[in-house]
């Protein structure tokens, strides 16, 4: 994949993340925070109490970000299959010993091919940010 198409991934992914982040995750981070912090304050507990209360307090933040990377993961293992695909094809036509007059048309093919892979996987961006503001809002990481 071409460092422009590469660069283009990683901008869109980061700027689907953050708004993610800022709409769901920040405010159960803190609230995570906030409830381990009162697991603390609380003098009558045992320090294995204690731990067992911080690990309740970051269960739901765990769930929401495991659930949030193998949704992005699975989005990613399409784009990379995609690109797979594209080079399989190329190499499928290339044949034994080509020209570099080939070479160079199979080369600008394989390049147009993943440019497509990454022009779906970046259309397939919003759909797959609109899907985990869905659950978040329908709380399914118990959140608010």
């Amino acid at each position: 994949m071409a460092e422009e198409q590469r660069k283009r991934v990683e901008d869109q992914t980061t700027q689907t993340i953050e708004d993610i982040d800022k709409t769901f995750l920040r405010k159960m981070q803190g609230d995570m925070h906030r409830c381990a912090a009162a697991c603390c304050d609380n003098e009558n507990f045992s320090v294995q109490r204690i731990h067992s209360c911080i690990h309740s307090c970051s269960i739901h933040l765990n769930e929401a970000n495991q659930y949030i990377q193998n949704e992005f993961e699975r989005s990613k293992n399409r784009l990379q299959r995609c690109i797979m695909d594209c080079n399989d094809k190329v190499k499928d036509k290339m044949g034994l010993d080509p020209s570099q007059g080939e070479i160079n048309n199979f080369t600008k093919e394989f390049e147009n091919c993943t440019k497509n892979c990454v022009d779906d996987y970046c259309d397939l961006l919003p759909s797959l940010k609109k899907t985990i503001k869905k659950v978040f809002a329908n709380n399914k990481f118990n959140y608010q």
